[in-house]
C-alpha cells in the first residue's frame, strides 16, 4: 500500500463515519454504515466496526486499498454535522 493521503480536520477529533465522507472514501454517511459494519474499514491496521469511533491526528484509515491519515489543519472542507 502506498503512503496515506493526509486529510485535515478542524477539531481535535472526528467520528469515523464523518471522516470517511470527508476523505471521499464513501459518497454519504448512509453509505459509511454498512461498509463499517461489514468489517471493510481498518483504523491503524485493525478492523473497526464502530461508526462513532473517535479519530485523532495521526490515525490512519484504510478502505478499499486506499489509506488516509487524519491531520490537523485549517483548510479542510466544512462538514455540516
Amino acid at each position: 500500500m502506498s503512503e496515506p493521503t493526509d486529510v485535515p480536520i478542524r477539531d481535535d477529533s472526528i467520528r469515523l463515519g464523518q471522516f470517511l465522507k470527508l476523505a471521499n472514501l464513501v459518497e454519504s454517511g448512509a453509505e459509511a454504515k454498512p461498509v463499517i459494519a461489514a468489517g471493510e474499514v481498518r483504523v491503524n491496521g485493525e478492523t473497526e466496526l464502530r461508526r462513532g469511533r473517535q479519530l485523532r491526528e495521526g490515525d490512519v484509515v484504510e478502505l478499499g486499498g486506499q489509506a488516509t491519515r487524519v491531520t490537523k489543519g485549517e483548510g479542510e472542507i466544512d462538514v455540516p454535522w
